[in-house]
């Protein structure tokens, strides 16, 4: 018996081997320039009668055991998601996903606006455009444009929301993937922007770019709806879903809003657990924080916080988030679902060497502080990040700091006296 289990796990972890080689060898030839149907036949043959979860944990397993860039499996999502396609819906759940208000549900709608304006409004006025290239053509593609960009609060809850989640199960590799994949989407409706903005370029160089936007973004409809949704269905709790569907306001919706608010039969099992638990010691709500140069309460040191006119972020020793001030106007997206998540896991995958090359700078000593400047459409956006470290010179953490100073730069003179409403 024993014998059995063990020629059964050796089989198990060399069928593993053998569909990773085989992935490995799809990824290269799609790096070499093979389309997504001439490889398709042999993504089959290796993945055999393997879940979606199944693939994408295999997936995780190129980045991290085989050291696969996130890019190059990238190329290989599109060949996943094409695979299933036209069977997906044996591995779709049923439950509350379909009722108006919930999470996917509100996703799902979002998507089909997506489709419709990419595939039938961009596609038509591009044609339009490619005809006859007035000034009206050229605005009416701008504005599809301008809508398009509003894609980015879709991908942001997916990115900020959904993915925290998926990361405490484990799930790491879709997330990387589909975040570099968002990202790229993002930076070439704006690169289309300002090619449609200048009158001196060729509507010819328009149509190749407008093309690759409704592929990539078709694609990212299909990927999400058909391998990232199931897989989350799959996994979350529904209080993990409420806490998303609660957070969801902060960021915001893509072209429609939610078709409804999303309740439960159920109480979630966190607020049977609150309500069953005794009333806390007022004491310990009024709580206060002795400082070297004063005491505050808890509310005190919360609201003072959440006034100042900048977003501050804690991440400590071990490079995890957790803290963020609240003020009225954030300038990025934070929600509580970073809470506990490694910093790597809240920057697209481009731009994690950043975040860890200042981090090692700052834990080595070798930097305290590194200041970045940004235009963000009317506003100039100054990022500090400075060194905590203790009495002794260990280091403890990073905090963010994060301000608008396009009202700074614009002062002008003194001003000495009150303001008068």
């Amino acid at each position: 018996m024993m014998s059995e289990i063990i020629n059964n796990r050796e089989q198990h972890r060399e069928a593993t081997e053998h569909r990773q080689q085989k992935l490995k060898d799809i990824i290269k030839q799609l790096h070499a320039g093979a389309s997504v149907e001439e490889v398709k036949s042999e993504f089959k043959e290796a993945i055999g009668e393997l879940s979606v979860a199944d693939i994408s944990k295999l997936e995780e397993a190129l980045m991290k055991e085989e050291g696969i860039p996130v890019s190059e499996v990238q190329r290989l999502c599109s060949v996943h998601a094409s695979v299933f396609e036209g069977s997906i819906e044996e591995i779709h759940a049923q439950g509350d996903e379909h009722v108006p208000g919930h999470p996917i549900h509100t996703f799902k709608l979002e998507n089909k606006a997506i489709d419709q304006l990419v595939n039938f409004k961009l596609s038509l006025h591009m044609e339009r455009f490619l005809r006859e290239d007035s000034e009206d053509a050229r605005f009416k593609l701008i504005e599809d444009l301008n809508l398009l960009l509003d894609i980015d609060k879709h991908y942001s809850r997916k990115e900020n929301l959904l993915f925290p989640y998926l990361e405490r199960y484990g799930i790491h590799g879709p997330t990387k993937v589909m975040w570099g994949v968002d990202d790229h989407i993002r930076e070439s409706i704006k690169q289309a922007k300002i090619i449609l903005s200048d009158h001196t370029q060729d509507r010819g160089t328009i149509a190749p770019l407008l093309t690759h936007i409704i592929e990539e973004v078709t694609g990212m409809i299909f990927k999400e709806e058909n391998i990232l949704l199931p897989m989350a269905l799959d996994k979350l709790t529904e209080d993990e879903w409420l806490k998303i569907a609660e957070e969801s306001e902060q960021i915001g919706y893509c072209l429609v809003a939610p078709a409804g608010v999303w309740k439960p039969e159920r109480h979630p099992i966190q607020d049977e657990q609150e309500a069953a638990a005794p009333e806390p010691d007022a004491s310990s709500i009024a709580g206060y924080v002795h400082f070297e140069t004063g005491i505050l309460s808890i509310k005190q040191l919360e609201l003072m916080l959440n006034h100042l006119p900048v977003d501050l972020t804690f991440i400590d020793q071990d490079d995890v988030v957790r803290y963020f001030s609240h003020g009225k106007e954030r300038i990025f997206t934070r929600t509580k679902a970073v809470i506990g998540r490694t910093v790597q896991n809240c920057h697209p995958p481009q731009s994690v060497h950043v975040v860890n090359q200042l981090l090692e700078d700052f834990k080595c000593g070798r930097k305290d502080v590194e200041d970045f400047w940004i235009k963000m459409k009317e506003k100039m956006i100054y990022i500090r990040y400075f060194a905590v470290r203790d009495e002794d010179g260990q280091y403890m953490g990073t905090l963010e700091f994060t301000q608008n100073i396009g009202p700074i730069q614009a002062i002008e003179g003194e001003k000495r006296i009150l303001s008068v409403d």
